[in-house]
């Protein structure tokens, strides 16, 4: 009994390699960063500051991670940024998917004109002081509801998610249901979700990140500092960090002028 065998070309093996090589540069740029920083992580503070530290460890210990979680301020930043970016990342994912989905359809009337006026925002915006205005008349200031509500919605996102609604769900699954008696609400939730699970985990995604990282908002909404994210509360750590050091310096230049003054009498 003979086998069929399928010889591979030489321009295809090539291919293949150079994708081999490009993929796993790739992983190292990602891997390397991350080693590093958990390296310093779990290294003797000592070690790090004198830069002996690279990619393996050196003293390890436990003391940065023991200063963190004693830190009750440190914690209770990052369960508000949990809690922001959960509640943001559901909110902002179902008003997108809500408007993207109609203005895929044809029986939308002045879908079109709707669309060109949301992406007309993409354009100009209202700027920060009457945007602070607006949050502060609706009472928000001071209030997690002023990180999530401004920027629940991101144009951009409509138009992915409109683009994979009418490019992957054929019209043929909506006149199906139709023809079943399905309503438009039944539909939506039970044909078009089930098969947009792709979109839908990417739109977490890009909400969730963004919402995360943001710190502006919060530095701009937020009075109390219990309610501080955990990005406003690293940067305020910074900010106190880079100040004593510049206090530090300083008081040393000063130190050293008045020895050399005393030096010259």
């Amino acid at each position: 009994m003979s086998k069929n065998t399928i010889r591979i070309k030489t321009g295809d093996r090539i291919f293949d390699l150079v994708n081999i090589i490009f993929l796993a540069l790739c992983f190292l740029v990602v891997f390397l960063p991350l080693l590093n920083i958990v390296s310093q992580s779990v290294s003797d503070p000592a070690s790090v500051l004198a830069g002996k530290v690279i990619l393996l460890p050196k003293k390890p210990t436990l003391i940065s991670y023991e200063r963190i979680l004693s830190n009750s301020v440190i914690i209770s930043g990052f369960a508000n940024s949990a809690l922001i970016t959960l509640l943001g990342t559901i909110l902002s994912v179902s008003l997108t998917i809500m408007a993207a989905y109609p203005l895929s359809r044809k029986t939308l009337i002045g879908r079109n004109a709707i669309m060109w006026y949301f992406v007309f925002t993409m354009l100009f915006n209202g700027g920060l002081i009457p945007t602070y205005l607006v949050v502060k008349d609706f009472g928000m200031i001071d209030k997690y509801m002023a990180l999530i509500i401004p920027n629940a919605i991101s144009v951009w996102n409509i138009v992915i998610a409109r683009t994979f609604f009418i490019n992957t769900i054929p019209n043929e699954f909506y006149e199906a249901a139709t023809i079943d008696g399905s309503s438009d609400i039944r539909t939506f939730i039970q044909i078009v979700l089930p098969v947009s699970k792709p979109i839908l985990a990417v739109l977490t995604l890009f909400y969730a990140v963004g919402i995360w990282n943001s710190y502006f908002d919060a530095m701009i909404y937020l009075k109390s500092q219990p309610k501080f994210p955990l990005q406003l509360v690293l940067r305020n750590v910074l900010i106190s960090s880079q100040l004593q050091a510049q206090m530090i310096e300083s008081r040393g230049v000063s130190d050293s002028s008045q020895s050399l003054a005393m030096a010259e009498a």
